[in-house]
């Protein structure tokens, strides 16, 4: 009995009463214009529907009425863009009248009917309604007068979610909008994850430089080597708030200029800050770099960071050799690390796969891992073309 009566107890039975009762307000005027001509409001339908903003209007009543407080998307908001849409628009304009006038004749009548039934049962004939007009007045009728009620509260419910699914089914997105939704939804996704790698790669390269720094400070116990330690330190504490800045700014979606994310001519940072670190770096470059395309040049530029910051993190102040080469339509990074201990190394870092990631999204290999003979390696392929 409780479900049975909880709709009683839902604001959106009575939001929808509402959506339902206004085509019935148009109905309403007319009739007193020309009662002879009800056909009229449902003609004027057809050539109202074909304009593109009326798929807007009822989209956003949909909202607000049929599922208030939901903030439901399964209603459109746009404009018509095709005539597909327009032809749904007009189909639901006209669904929606006749449902409206299913519930104002339930709602006039049955409850006329109700007084009609306590009036047989108090003794009183009926004239109104050509059914109880030949019925003689009896107490029993008592009994049905109920019914009506009943049968209105069932259609005031009924009519009510008939509208919210024929509103979904008509007033939907279209194929073109869910597409259009899908796309924009992916690259919010992408942004999102490649902000991600952002303040991954940069970021915890600045802290790695920075813990080992300090820790070598203290081990040497030197006066000149803590002032370059701290140089260090400050260097690239500084590029990356810079990076940080900037990965705020897209975040935040401001239009102030933003500084512009570093690229390959800008290694020779990353490799000083190493160097810094106390790792012996020994680079090579070959091939024009700066010619290699934008997106390849900063995308290379964060994964020769993260393959560095992995030198730094997991194996410490050794050796390394670190290769760019530009050739043809290609751009091949290569860093080498001895094996700290020989030992082979974890490949399930967050930046292992970010460098995986970001090799894939341009159209790369990545290959990490032990080379066999006893050095870690990270080779990356970026196509240039």
């Amino acid at each position: 009995m409780a479900r049975f009566l909880r709709p009683l107890f839902r604001g959106a039975t009575y939001t929808r009463l509402v959506h339902l009762w206004v085509p019935m307000l148009f109905v309403s005027v007319w009739a007193l214009i020309d009662d002879t001509t009800m056909w009229v409001p449902a003609a004027l339908l057809l050539p109202v529907g074909l304009l593109p903003a009326v798929r807007t209007g009822e989209g956003v009543q949909a909202r607000w009425l049929l599922t208030p407080g939901q903030d439901d998307e399964g209603f459109s908001v746009a404009p018509s863009a095709t005539w597909r849409d327009r032809l749904r628009t007009v189909t639901w304009l006209e669904g929606r009248l006749l449902l409206g006038l299913l519930t104002a004749g339930a709602c006039v009548w049955l409850p006329i009917l109700t007084v009609e039934l306590v009036r047989l049962a108090t003794g009183h004939r009926v004239d109104d309604i050509p059914v109880l007009r030949d019925a003689a007045p009896h107490w029993t009728y008592a009994l049905l007068a109920p019914l009506p009620l009943f049968a209105l509260y069932g259609a005031v419910v009924g009519l009510g979610l008939l509208a919210t699914a024929g509103a979904r089914a008509l007033l939907g997105p279209s194929a073109t909008e869910r597409l259009t939704t899908l796309e924009e939804r992916t690259d919010q996704l992408l942004e999102r994850t490649r902000i991600a790698r952002e303040l991954h790669d940069s970021i915890g390269h600045a802290l790695t430089v920075a813990v080992v720094q300090a820790g070598a400070a203290r081990t040497a116990n030197r006066p000149e080597f803590t002032d370059r330690a701290l140089t260090a330190i400050e260097e690239t504490g500084r590029a990356a708030l810079e990076d940080l800045e900037r990965v705020l700014g897209v975040l935040r979606e401001t239009e102030r200029p933003l500084s512009a994310r570093p690229t390959l001519a800008d290694a020779d940072r990353l490799l000083e800050s190493a160097r810094a670190s106390g790792a012996t770096i020994d680079a090579e470059v070959t091939g024009p770099v700066e010619t290699v395309p934008g997106p390849v040049s900063r995308e290379g530029y964060r994964i020769l960071q993260e393959a560095l910051t992995n030198v730094l993190r997991h194996a410490g102040a050794v050796p390394a050799r670190v290769s760019v080469t530009v050739t043809g339509g290609a751009l091949t990074l290569e860093v080498r690390n001895p094996l700290p201990d020989g030992r082979a190394a974890s490949t399930r870092g967050s930046g292992l796969r970010g460098i995986g990631e970001r090799a894939a999204l341009l159209g790369g290999h990545a290959h990490t891992g032990p080379d066999g003979a006893g050095d870690w390696r990270v080779r990356v392929e970026l196509p240039t073309g």
